[in-house]
């Protein structure tokens, strides 16, 4: 047995902003997928993901039946024949890996679930994202469900704010570009709750919520509203100044020995830093007008393109 595969994504803007109304922009990323499967013979990978879908089948049936009903009898029978999720997506690291196994376990076990192939109304796409939130809940405590969505779809998503996603195109690639989007592995595992509880105790304070709306929120919309034009000069001024945002107030999202190499990419402009997901580790996002340059002067890091301008 082997189920469909579900994506990996990446939120290209927007983290931490979107809990505050900014925009957002969250793409695909098909480099890791995961599906559901039984072995014969599983690994102990497989035998931990079976013991913690147990757990999940609990939290899934203390979720509102108004809200989303599932086939309850046949998951926990395929799950007690063994069933897995077999994934390559990294955990911890920002990419979406409970996102994959919540658009997983909908598609197989949802009843009257919405398909990816109706007309997908904002009402529609606002009721995934509302049940996702509920399933995910579960691995993160709080979660504002795009994850899931994103890699049900398949398709990018513009978050315009909280109670206004579409699904939107983004400009096609160009494979022969030099400027790329680029992940840099830290090599460090990120937890989000930790990382979401921090930024929480900051927003107790004015000055940290000024500096949110007026700064953070503000060079997101724009990098947003650039990448969707192709307005590639401006993006690079955008993401610059969200670079020196994130540097001078999202510090404890930066691991340590990260600070001076985001520095650097600001002073030489090289390339700019920018957190993917919570932070704390996993994945750092970065952008680049030249990636040969870029990659020169991150040698020894492990960089991943995953756009070309």
């Amino acid at each position: 047995m082997k189920g469909p595969l579900f994506y990996s994504k990446i939120l290209l803007f927007g983290e931490y902003g979107i809990i505050k109304d900014s925009k957002g922009l969250s793409i695909p990323y098909n480099f890791y997928n995961g599906a559901l499967k039984k072995d014969e013979n599983p690994s102990k990978e497989a035998i931990k993901s079976n013991e913690n879908l147990k757990k999940f089948i609990t939290h899934l049936e203390s979720i509102g039946t108004n809200l989303v009903s599932f086939d309850i009898d046949t998951l926990k029978s395929d799950v007690a024949s063994g069933m897995y999720f077999d994934s390559s997506i990294p955990q911890g690291y920002g990419v979406g890996s409970s996102g994959a196994l919540v658009a997983a376990i909908y598609d197989k076990y949802a009843q009257d679930k919405i398909t990816v192939l109706e007309n997908l109304t904002r009402e529609k796409l606002l009721k995934l994202k509302e049940i996702f939130s509920e399933m995910e809940a579960f691995f993160h405590g709080k979660s504002s469900g795009l994850d899931p969505l994103n890699s049900y779809l398949s398709i990018p998503i513009l978050i315009n704010s909280k109670d206004h996603i579409e699904a939107t195109g983004i400009p096609s690639q160009k494979q022969e570009g030099k400027g790329a989007v680029f992940l840099l592995d830290s090599g460090i595992i990120g937890e989000t709750a930790p990382m979401v509880r921090i930024f929480m105790e900051n927003m107790k304070q004015e000055g940290f919520r000024k500096m949110l709306k007026n700064q953070f929120i503000k060079h997101t919309d724009a990098c947003v509203e650039d990448f969707l034009k192709g307005d590639i000069k401006s993006l690079f001024s955008n993401t610059k100044q969200l670079s020196k945002v994130v540097l001078n107030h999202f510090k404890p999202m930066i691991p340590k020995q990260f600070h001076e190499l985001w520095k650097k990419g600001i002073e030489t402009n090289e390339y700019y830093l920018k957190l993917c997901g919570s932070g704390g580790g996993g994945y750092i996002l970065g952008f680049t007008e030249d990636i040969n340059r870029a990659k020169q002067s991150l040698a020894g890091y492990k960089l991943e393109v995953v756009y070309n301008f």
